[in-house]
């Protein structure tokens, strides 16, 4: 049975500007993506319900049988309980959760149950750090159960239980500190943990990162696939093949595909004052509040900061950026825009495909006819979310 994985309009909205470039279940946290959370689940094929831009990247379903069909809110992280709940919906269904569908199968709804489980649902874009040690936790007993770690080198210091670290194959890691005490350290494929380093979980790294030497990683922290780090990180969230390579402090933090944090740069994650942080809203056009005394930098896809960049408390930067400052620029820059402290103008597209192409090549990724597409819709509409 297909899965279509939907997106809630309202919260893709409240994503924004990480769901600019994808579907909401295509979002990162804990080990996974959120589709890629379900896979562990349903063993079938998965297609989405998004914005038609997204569409050559994350294909819809085109079959003939819709009333045979799964359909699963994007924002609503697996479980076992939950897949198991909606594994039991016979067509016409639907599971509802405070209020709000989160699964139906078929396309006409006929008889809506309650679901009563325990939910982790991602509304906000802070959510994704705010609730990543729960969903490390999760995905690290649920990717790891059954499986045998690889062995972890006796040049490195484990503080804590050692049944709390895993190691994929092809994990080097040598002269580093691993503190296991507040949760588990994920360590995926061929990625490289540097001397001196110092990871205290909850951590997840993934598939080819690296960790510099003497890097200091604090919990909750995940590294999606081919990032590059160093210097110091608390409770950040890289969807993937980003750097932040160098020296400069990084906390409770999104950031997107394909960014790169100049060396130095520092995002400020709590106010002088330490009052409730006010972050900007896509939807609203305004900074709203979010209870939060913690937030640091929000980064969409393709964007950049020089050297020496210093980003404040809770700065919201859009996809397609180039931010080159001596101060502090401000605090939501929208997307395709370029400058700092003297004034922003627009980038040019040209340029940015350029960039692109230069910056995906070296990691062996092709910038498709798809994808430029895409970005060329969000740039085409990138006027309205000023």
């Amino acid at each position: 049975m297909p899965i279509i994985l939907f997106d809630d309009p309202k919260v893709r909205l409240q994503l924004l500007p990480i769901t600019f470039t994808r579907p909401v279940g295509a979002l990162r946290m804990g080990l996974l993506t959120m589709w890629q959370r379900w896979r562990y689940f349903f063993n079938t094929d998965f297609f989405w319900q998004t914005e038609p831009y997204l569409h050559a990247m994350f294909p819809e379903y085109t079959g003939h049988d819709i009333d045979d069909t799964l359909w699963i809110a994007g924002h609503v992280v697996a479980t076992e309980h939950l897949a198991a709940a909606i594994a039991a919906l016979t067509p016409g269904q639907q599971l509802e959760y405070d209020g709000r569908i989160i699964a139906r199968r078929g396309s006409q709804t006929r008889e809506t149950l309650g679901y009563d489980g325990d939910l982790i649902l991602i509304e906000r874009v802070y959510d994704i750090f705010r609730y990543n040690d729960r969903v490390i936790a999760h995905d690290f007993d649920l990717v790891t159960s059954g499986r045998q770690s690889g062995p972890v080198s006796d040049t490195n210091t484990v503080i804590g239980p050692c049944d709390m670290i895993f190691v994929e194959n092809g994990v080097k890691a040598e002269g580093a500190i691993f503190n296991t005490t507040n949760g588990p350290i994920y360590l995926g494929e061929n990625c490289e943990v540097m001397e001196g380093s110092c990871l205290r979980g909850p951590i997840a790294i993934g598939e080819h990162s690296v960790v510099n030497m003497g890097t200091r990683i604090y919990g909750a922290t995940t590294l999606g696939p081919y990032c590059k780090v160093g210097g110091e990180l608390n409770n950040v969230v890289m969807i993937g093949y980003a750097n932040k390579a160098h020296d400069g402090f990084l906390g409770n933090a999104v950031i997107g595909e394909w960014c790169n944090l100049g060396g130095g740069t520092v995002a400020s994650n709590l106010k002088n004052d330490y009052s409730e942080i006010k972050l900007w809203d896509y939807a609203t056009h305004r900074f709203l509040r979010t209870g939060l005394q913690f937030c640091g930098l929000i980064m969409g896809d393709h964007s950049k900061s020089a050297i020496n960049t210093t980003f404040n408390t809770a700065t919201v930067v859009g996809v397609g950026c180039n931010i080159v400052s001596e101060g502090m620029p401000r605090v939501f820059i929208p997307s395709f825009s370029k400058g700092g402290t003297a004034g922003f103008e627009n980038v040019n597209l040209n340029e940015f495909f350029t960039i692109a192409a230069r910056v995906m090549g070296r990691r062996g990724v092709e910038l498709t006819e798809s994808y430029r597409n895409m970005c060329s819709e969000i740039f085409n509409f990138a006027d309205r979310f000023k």
